[in-house]
């Protein structure tokens, strides 16, 4: 199986199984607990049935739409995940190019392990810096200062990671960062020795944002669930969201928003977006999908504040709902890291131009020629 054999979001899947060790996969394939989360944030698409209509003379669609100020290509972007060079040597080197060729997002999370000026050296796409709140307010500054120098466009902070979700899979393959042999994970490594070779012969694994502020950027030897309890600020609040909504001065989104309530007291604080998130099931198990949600949340804060839908994205189809139902645009993160571990940037440029077709194809289908004629009328129920 390579590259020329992925249709969709399952075929990216295995070919990254084929390509990563166990412990690698399990991290990105994995959620919290039971991953009931995990699995409903997909299966909540099929409560709904789209609705076509014919003889629209649709001709070529404009897929278009405009995120954080910025106009896209693509309703689609690439949510903000930590320390890609783990599924492929170029990480988010790779990731950044792919989504700069296709005029969408490139979103950086506080644990890249590429730095923030590496970054934008490299990319003139548009691109989102995805923050949290640490215990050292000198490091929470430093990187939104960073940001703004660079030249990114947007900031978000992800707001429900104030301890870590329990990963059971993480524990069960002794996933560490950076890898290390265990009895468990040693025969993994040794059945990919093309994945150990380009690890060990490319630049050094680190957290390039923080390695120059903690030395657990550089050597953690641990979970990440034990980074992020020791580094992040368990008490975040709202008056933290407002810090950095000052701070930043641009297109800023909270990212895990789940209930109408936040929603209503995002706008109030100043967001200009929001990103209905679970953190892809790896968070609060039993928790509500941000498709479920999003009815609720579109009929109360809908043209107050941009709303991006993150999680359970396999399909054009699921975008095309969820743009229907209020969503500004979508984000998906273990689509595209399956791409990035199958084949790097040309893995990731695969998926999103899979997902383009799809979306153009199913639009024409629908009978819409601009994303602004998705709405309601789309939807029916089951």
């Amino acid at each position: 199986m390579n590259l020329n054999d992925c249709y969709n979001f399952d075929d990216f899947r295995k070919l990254a199984k084929k390509n990563l060790p166990a412990p690698i996969f399990h991290y990105i394939d994995g959620g919290a607990d039971d991953e009931t989360t995990l699995k409903r944030n997909t299966d909540a698409f099929l409560k709904c049935d789209l609705v076509p209509n014919i003889l629209a003379s649709v001709g070529e669609p404009d897929l278009s739409t405009k995120v954080f100020g910025q106009k896209i290509d693509l309703p689609i972007f690439l949510s903000p995940t930590a320390m890609q060079r783990l599924y492929h040597h170029d990480g988010d080197k790779a990731s950044a190019r792919a989504a700069e060729k296709f005029g969408t997002f490139y979103s950086m999370s506080t644990m890249a392990t590429s730095s923030i000026e590496e970054i934008a050296n490299i990319s003139g796409g548009p691109k989102l810096f995805q923050l949290y709140i640490h215990k050292d307010q000198g490091l929470t500054d430093n990187l939104i200062d960073r940001c703004k120098t660079s030249g990114f466009k947007a900031m978000c902070l992800t707001v429900d990671t104030v301890v870590a979700g329990n990963r059971e899979r993480d524990h069960r393959w002794g996933f560490t960062t950076p890898p290390k042999l265990t009895l468990k994970s040693l025969m993994s490594f040794a059945m990919h020795p093309k994945w150990a070779l380009n690890y060990l012969t490319h630049e050094k694994f680190e957290l390039a944002n923080v390695s120059h502020w903690t030395k657990k950027g550089s050597s953690i030897a641990k979970g990440v669930m034990e980074y992020i309890n020791e580094q992040y600020d368990p008490a975040m609040s709202w008056k933290d969201a407002e810090y950095v909504i000052k701070k930043w001065g641009g297109p800023f989104a909270l990212k895990g928003v789940m209930s109408v309530d936040d929603a209503k007291r995002a706008v109030e604080i100043g967001a200009s977006a929001i990103m209905l998130s679970n953190h892809g099931g790896r968070q609060l198990d039993g928790s509500r999908s941000p498709f479920d949600q999003l009815p609720a949340i579109a009929d109360a804060v809908g043209g107050k504040i941009e709303i991006i839908l993150d999680g359970g994205i396999r399909r054009g189809t699921h975008v095309l709902k969820a743009l229907s139902l209020g969503a500004t645009a979508c984000s998906f993160g273990k689509g595209f890291l399956f791409a990035l571990g199958a084949g790097g940037q040309k893995g990731v440029e695969k998926i999103l131009a899979r997902m383009r077709d799809e979306i153009r194809r199913d639009m024409i289908l629908l009978g819409c020629k601009s994303i602004k004629e998705l709405n309601k009328t789309k939807i029916a129920y089951r």
